[in-house]
């Protein structure tokens, strides 16, 4: 599976933003999808987590109930729409996939990444 992170960029505090993972490969729509973030001199952070068909997800306390983390399988794509926008988010979002198991969040779980992509929100 390869993957292509985009939608990143900066906005406000309050502000909302949408960014999405297109992926390539036949996989896809078999694998649990996952976005992380990284922080300047932070670890890697899990975000968020949703099933092969989308019915299953699962978020980190800092962002639940602000964003929501989906995928269209007939698109290869995941999405993460972040609404309520703090400057705590700033951070380059990575896409994830997870070859064979459940939700998780340990990014030692996830088997391909994406490239990453910059949020930055002002205060």
């Amino acid at each position: 599976v390869q993957l292509q992170a985009s939608g990143g960029g900066l906005v406000q505090a309050g502000g909302s933003l949408r960014l999405s993972c297109a992926a390539s490969g036949r996989t896809f729509s078999t694998s649990v999808m996952g976005w992380f973030r990284q922080a300047p001199g932070k670890e890697r952070e899990f975000v968020a987590a949703v099933s092969w068909r989308g019915g299953s997800t699962y978020y980190a306390d800092s962002v639940k109930g602000r964003f929501a983390i989906s995928r269209d399988n007939a698109k290869n794509t995941v999405y993460l729409q972040m609404n309520s926008l703090k400057p705590e988010d700033t951070a380059v979002y990575y896409c994830a996939a997870r070859g064979s198991g459940w939700l998780a969040s340990s990014s030692s779980d996830y088997d391909y990444w994406g490239q990453g992509t910059q949020v930055t929100v002002s205060s």
